[in-house]
C-alpha cells in the first residue's frame, strides 16, 4: 500500500472523535445543539447577494480571473485599509486576493519555508497555523497563549532556546481559541522583535471586526516598520458573515505579497469572479452590516455568559471573536477537554470543540462557538445545569 509522507506527520483530527459521537446522537433522534465548528450561522447580507447574483448573470464573468485577484477588489482592500486604519496600501504590490485565508496562508507557508525550518504558532491555536508549516515540512515551535500566560515573555524565552532560529511567527489577534486581544503596543514590540531576530511575521486578522465592550482591534500594520517585516490576512468570512464564499486578502510586505503571488500563479486561477465583484460591493458600501453582525455576536455571547454564570460555570466574557474560551469546571477538569466534550453531548445534549484540537495547552479547556440563537443558548444552558 502506498504511503503518503505529509499525511504520516500529520496527528490524528481531535475534532473527528467528537463531531462522530455529536453525528451519532443526532442519528438517533437526539436534538444536539452545536456550539462546536465556528461555522457561522447568519446569512451574507442581501446587498452582497444581489450583487453576486447579478454579477453571475453576466457571460464576460464565467471566465478565469486573475490569481492575484482583480484591480478593483485589490484597491477597495487597499481604500478599506486607509479608511480603516488609516494604513496606506499599494493595490498592485502589497495586496493579493486569497480563496480565504487557509489557502493564502498555506501557500504562503509552502513558498516562504524549507524543511526543517522553524516556525513559531501560539499553542493553542487555528489548526492551520501549526498545520501549514507541518504539511510544508517545516517544524514547529508552540508559545503558550490564554489567559494564564504572557505570551510575549513566552516568545521571547522560546527564540533563546530554539535552534535553528526561527524563521516566521504565526500570530492571530483577537485570538481564536482563547479570545485574548491585544493592544497596538503590543504589535510595537512584536515588530522591534521580529527585526532583532530576523523573523517574518504574518498576523491572521479574521475577527477585526468582531469585538465587544468598546474594544477595537489593531491591525498589525498600524505599528511603525511593520510592512518592513511581515503580512496581514483578513477574512470577509466573519465581518460580512460570508464564510462558504471563500474570500480573503493578504496584504503587507511587497517581497513577500509577491512571493505568495508567484506561487498561485501556478496553481491556481482566483476566485470566482462575480463574488470578487460582490466583495468589492461590501468592503466599498454601507457598514451597518458590519455592526448588525457584531451585535448579534455580542447578544450570544452575552446570554451564554451569564447562563452559564446562574449555573455555576464562571468564564471571563470575551473582547473579541465569536467565541466563548472556557476552563472545565473544577470536578471535570481530569477528564480532559476530549472526553468532557464527549462528557458534554452525551448528558447536556451540547456539542463544544475540545481545547486539545487547538494544542496541547488547551487541554483544560473547552471552545463555544456562538453560532446558535439566543434561545438555543439557553436552552444549551439548562442542559449544562444539569450536569452541574
Amino acid at each position: 500500500m502506498t504511503t503518503f509522507a505529509r499525511l504520516d506527520r500529520l496527528p490524528p483530527y481531535v475534532f473527528a472523535t467528537v463531531n462522530k459521537i455529536k453525528m451519532d446522537a443526532r442519528h438517533a433522534g437526539e436534538d444536539i445543539i452545536d456550539l462546536g465548528m465556528g461555522n457561522p450561522d447568519l446569512g451574507t447580507p442581501p446587498h452582497i447577494v444581489d450583487k453576486l447574483v447579478e454579477a453571475a448573470r453576466k457571460p464576460h464573468n464565467h471566465r478565469y480571473s486573475a490569481s492575484m485577484g482583480i484591480t478593483k477588489l485589490r484597491v477597495a482592500i487597499s481604500e478599506w485599509y486607509k479608511r480603516r486604519f488609516d494604513v496606506d496600501i499599494d493595490p498592485d504590490t502589497e495586496a493579493i486576493v486569497t480563496i480565504g485565508v487557509k489557502e493564502g496562508m498555506s501557500h504562503l507557508i509552502l513558498v516562504t519555508i524549507r524543511p526543517g525550518d522553524v516556525v513559531f504558532t501560539p499553542n493553542p491555536t487555528y489548526p492551520i497555523h501549526p498545520y501549514s508549516t507541518i504539511i510544508a515540512g517545516g517544524d514547529v515551535r508552540g508559545i503558550p497563549v490564554g489567559p494564564e500566560h504572557d505570551f510575549f515573555e513566552n516568545l521571547i524565552n522560546a527564540t533563546k532556546q530554539t535552534w535553528p532560529r526561527p524563521k516566521i511567527l504565526i500570530l492571530s489577534y483577537p485570538h481564536n481559541p482563547t479570545t485574548e486581544v491585544v493592544d497596538l503596543d503590543f504589535f510595537e514590540k512584536l515588530v522591534d522583535y521580529a527585526k532583532e531576530n530576523n523573523i517574518m511575521i504574518i498576523h491572521d486578522f479574521a475577527y477585526a471586526d468582531i469585538v465587544f465592550d468598546g474594544y477595537k482591534a489593531p491591525s498589525f500594520l498600524q505599528a511603525k516598520g511593520a510592512r518592513d517585516v511581515g503580512v496581514e490576512f483578513f477574512s470577509m468570512s466573519k465581518s460580512y458573515s460570508m464564510p462558504g464564499w471563500r474570500v480573503g486578502f493578504c496584504v503587507g510586505n511587497k517581497e513577500i505579497i509577491g512571493a505568495l503571488r508567484r506561487i498561485k500563479s501556478y496553481l491556481d486561477y482566483g476566485i470566482f469572479q462575480p463574488i470578487q465583484i460582490a466583495s468589492i460591493i461590501a468592503l466599498n458600501g454601507s457598514q451597518d452590516c458590519v455592526e448588525e453582525i457584531r451585535k448579534t455576536y455580542k447578544e450570544r455571547r452575552d446570554a451564554l455568559i451569564s447562563g452559564l454564570s446562574r449555573v455555576g460555570w464562571n468564564i471571563k466574557s470575551p473582547k473579541g471573536t465569536m467565541f466563548v474560551w472556557g476552563k472545565i469546571p473544577d470536578q471535570y477538569v481530569k477528564m480532559g477537554s476530549v472526553e468532557f466534550s464527549k462528557f458534554l453531548i452525551k448528558e447536556a445534549r451540547v456539542a463544544v470543540s475540545p481545547g486539545l484540537g487547538f494544542g496541547e495547552y488547551g487541554d483544560e479547556y473547552v471552545r463555544f462557538a456562538l453560532i446558535e440563537n439566543k434561545m438555543r443558548i439557553s436552552q444549551a444552558v439548562r442542559g449544562i445545569r444539569n450536569i452541574l
